[in-house]
């Protein structure tokens, strides 16, 4: 079992950047692939970005690319997503993911993920 626990969200003016962390205990941190997904009201949960074990393999969402950085700090079970250039679109809840996999392949499904934290909204103002 892995318990992840994301922080970092808040309200934000478009154009602004914010930095979300997603913390995991209970097993080896380098056992999964992590990502990043989120869900704005009356949609379906979204694949914003995912890195592999080693951070060998990163994929973005075509949306966010060139804005969005997804990265890991393996010592502290850490994996970020720094957030620049907001718009309104990226409102929503931002939720990180853990994925146990022998592929090297970033999945971008939700089902395709075997753990989620409870999430962090991103609210960002226009």
């Amino acid at each position: 079992q892995v318990q992840l626990v994301e922080s970092g969200g808040g309200l934000v003016q478009a154009g602004g950047s914010l930095r979300l962390s997603c913390v995991a205990s209970g097993r080896t941190f380098t056992n999964y692939h992590m990502g990043w997904f989120r869900q704005a009201p009356g949609k379906e949960r979204e694949f914003v970005g995912g890195i592999s074990r080693r951070s060998s393999y990163i994929d973005y969402a075509a949306s966010v690319k060139g804005r969005f950085t997804i990265s890991r700090d393996n010592a502290k079970n850490t994996v970020y997503l720094q957030m620049n250039s907001l718009k309104p679109d990226d409102t929503g809840v931002y939720y990180c993911a853990a994925r146990t996999s022998l592929l090297s392949t970033i999945a971008t499904i939700p089902g395709s993920y075997d753990y989620w934290g409870q999430g962090t909204q991103v609210t960002v103002s226009s």
